[in-house]
């Protein structure tokens, strides 16, 4: 994948911890934890939104922390810190001193900053300031709570020492990578992957194209171009089932959803209660490499309960064999949550769907 997002809404379970379930099956949760913010394989970086990201490519992101530096991204926390330049600096002093703190905990969080800045404290904007221009890095606590260091004490010597590419060296391994995980994809598709603008991709794409390292191609029923890795391979046969998080690489992009699937798939957490068309937290059933099925799911953790709120089926499948499949998988889900029972609460389309 190359990049995990994090998020922490945790009406399933959080969805670092589901996204990577639905890969590779039953795992302890705490691996992810460790080697993100012990043992620093990962990095927690702006990759596709908030995300995580190999050590190793953080030499490709520095190009953006330097744009925030500069002030042509994140505006308007730019006009914060240059306000607040005297405290930024003795928030660094701080977290450089003591290690390892979060906002609340600085000696000067200063809570209210009236109503430009809505509910964040002073202490937090001058944290995520010194986190977008790479001055400081984070910490997350299983609860999904943040801690801040110096950067320096979370990215390996080894790695800082790394030269830092050019910016359109760095944009085009990012596009790369983004080519190696997604299979086949439109210049869109690859440059969302790594919230790349259209305008640095396109060039950047043009010129894989030209070195041999991306191939173009014309898929059936797409209306723009595709390419595809020079590499990949195309594999033998299909046979993987799992629900997916809402924030799973495969679920990014609405267009690509319905292109590959023809599943008309949104996210509804945004959604008004009265305006949502399927549920809050709706999880798509993967069968080999069709989309068959959606879910509404709640962990009730203090009851122990898996709480199916509601089940749909796609047009055009075997109602009989995705049921059997998704009641499997939800008992897979349910034992890997440790929930000792799952709660049919809800209706759907299709009969006893």
């Amino acid at each position: 994948m190359k990049v995990l997002q994090l998020d922490s809404i945790p009406i399933v379970a959080r969805t670092q911890y589901l996204v990577l379930r639905s890969r590779v099956g039953h795992y302890d949760p705490m691996l992810l934890d460790r080697l993100a913010y012990r043992d620093g394989e990962w990095l927690e970086s702006w990759g596709h939104e908030a995300s995580l990201i190999a050590m190793e490519h953080e030499p490709l992101f520095r190009w953006r922390q330097e744009r925030v530096r500069r002030g042509e991204t994140w505006k308007w926390l730019v006009g914060f810190a240059e306000r607040n330049t005297d405290y930024v600096e003795s928030v660094r002093a701080e977290v450089a001193e003591r290690g390892l703190v979060k906002p609340a905990e600085l000696s000067d969080p200063r809570p209210n900053l009236g109503e430009w800045w809505g509910s964040r404290s002073g202490a937090t904007l001058a944290l995520d300031w010194l986190f977008r221009i790479g001055e400081v890095g984070i910490v997350r606590s299983p609860k999904f709570d943040k801690s801040f260091d110096l950067y320096e004490r979370l990215v390996p010597e080894q790695t800082r020492s790394q030269p830092t590419p050019r910016i359109e060296d760095a944009q085009r391994r990012l596009l790369e990578l983004a080519s190696e995980a997604l299979g086949i994809a439109t210049a869109q598709d690859l440059a969302d992957y790594f919230r790349l603008k259209m305008k640095d991709a396109r060039p950047r794409i043009a010129e894989l194209v030209e070195e041999g390292v991306l191939l173009a191609a014309r898929v059936e029923g797409w209306d723009q171009d595709a390419y595809f890795h020079a590499a990949s391979k195309t594999p033998r046969k299909m046979e993987h089932r799992t629900l997916l998080s809402p924030f799973d690489p495969v679920m990014w992009k609405r267009d690509r959803v319905a292109r590959l699937f023809g599943f008309d798939y949104r996210i509804e957490i945004y959604v008004p209660a009265n305006k949502r068309r399927w549920g809050y937290y709706v999880l798509p059933l993967l069968i080999g490499d069709q989309l068959v099925a959606r879910v509404d799911l709640k962990s009730d953790r203090k009851q122990g309960v898996l709480r199916v709120l509601g089940a749909w089926l796609e047009a055009d499948q075997d109602a009989s064999f995705v049921r059997e499949v998704l009641s499997e998988e939800l008992d897979s889900l349910a034992s890997w949550l440790g929930l000792s029972q799952i709660d049919y609460e809800g209706g759907g389309h299709g009969g006893d769907w």
